[in-house]
């Protein structure tokens, strides 16, 4: 594996991550502050979600055409034209055509188009033995940096006083440093050797359309779909959205609350790499999720807002071991040179499918605070983990075999 490569792609998903992880938190606070409604809230979700899904699939189709270099820096100008449009603009309709057009994320995993362009990169310089452990540590490093991006979310409640600025100034600024991040990671990625970020280096591997791959790949993509279409009622911005409503809480509590789940899932990130040599990359993607999707439909029945936080951090500590995994995945049962455009396609449905579930998460919140959205979203998952059991319990990675 190219060290300065993956060090190079592991500090953007740290940056991003960062964003990402106080940014799901403080986008429905900004919109309700603004004075908008929780169904609004879940319409801008839905857009980012859509928006993200169809920028992936054009740069998945076009990844064969430009160096991924080329397409990396163009997504980071993009983050940060999105972090400062947010923080200049308050109206609903021009906020809308931004998350459209970028890359804010309402989730807590990685749902924009840096994902498939960066998994295809990595995979290009790693061994079948040591790809699940690459996409493991990709992961941890997103989910610890998110963690402590999510106790970011609590500095406007610390600069306000401080700042003498009023709760809407505070939560500007961290729009602004949302966009500043987007430039860091442009400065970073500008620092790619050409050779390093394209793929065309290797005439061997040039991407290309799927051939091979086909039927697997859009039969993943479809199971896929189902799990991020229950995903999405349960986004980090949606869940957040009921934590306030079904507890009042402040954002300092919350992005605790955040903080502590981000930190039990990368835990689960180590712990899936040791799982998935012994048992199995399908068994280890379905047989830790089940368990946590059943935690997730019992917590709206908790009594208290302890019982409720108990089940959640329990749930993280298993609800994300099936993704470095499925990366590893889908990377595995592909040749080479149809990585680039697998990873687009069972990406791109997944955003896609996924952008319905906040707004109808928005909608069942606006007319009550009982979590009906994480009912339904275990309930999808649960289904989605039987299917993809039996539909690719005998289709093997090359190191399975």
């Amino acid at each position: 594996m190219n060290s300065s490569i993956l060090t190079r792609v592991l500090w953007v998903r740290g940056l991003r991550a960062f964003g990402d992880g106080y940014v799901s938190l403080l986008l429905p606070i900004y919109l309700i502050d603004l004075d908008m409604n929780a169904l609004q809230v879940g319409v801008i979700a839905t857009a980012t979600l859509i928006g993200s899904g169809l920028l992936t699939l054009l740069a998945g189709l076009q990844a064969y055409r430009f160096a991924y270099r080329t397409l990396l820096l163009t997504a980071t100008i993009l983050m940060a034209t999105t972090g400062f449009g947010f923080a200049v603009i308050t109206n609903f309709w021009p906020l809308l055509l931004i998350a459209f057009i970028g890359t804010l994320n309402p989730s807590s995993g990685d749902v924009s188009v840096f994902l498939p362009l960066e998994h295809a990169m990595l995979s290009r310089f790693v061994e079948d033995r040591r790809r699940t452990a690459i996409f493991a540590r990709y992961s941890l490093v997103g989910a610890l940096v998110a963690a402590v991006g999510a106790l970011a979310a609590g500095l406007p409640d610390v600069m306000s006083p401080i700042l003498h600025w009023d709760t809407k100034t505070a939560l500007q600024a961290m729009f602004v440093l949302y966009g500043l991040i987007g430039l860091l990671a442009a400065g970073i990625y500008a620092t790619l050797p050409k050779e390093g970020g394209d793929m065309h280096a290797d005439s061997r591997h040039k991407p290309g359309p799927l051939k091979k791959s086909k039927r697997n790949v859009y039969r993943l993509a479809v199971l896929f779909s189902l799990d991020a279409f229950g995903g999405g009622f349960v986004v980090q911005s949606m869940l957040a959205l009921w934590l306030f409503q079904k507890f009042q809480l402040s954002t300092v509590v919350t992005g605790t609350v955040f903080f502590w789940a981000g930190l039990f899932s990368a835990l689960s990130y180590l712990a899936a790499v040791r799982i998935a040599d012994r048992f199995g990359l399908v068994n280890t993607m379905v047989f830790t999720h089940l368990p946590a999707n059943l935690l997730l439909i019992l917590i709206p029945f908790m009594p208290s807002l302890s019982w409720a936080v108990a089940l959640l951090l329990a749930r993280s500590l298993l609800s994300q071991m099936d993704v470095p995994t499925r990366s590893s995945y889908v990377m595995a049962i592909v040749p080479p040179e149809e990585r680039a455009a697998a990873a687009s396609i069972t990406t791109v449905p997944r955003s896609l499918a996924s952008a319905a579930g906040p707004f109808l998460a928005g909608y069942l919140l606006s007319i009550s605070s009982f979590g009906w959205p994480l009912v339904i979203a275990g309930g999808l998952k649960i289904i989605y983990d039987v299917l993809l059991l039996r539909m690719f319990r005998t289709v093997r990675p090359p190191e399975e075999e």
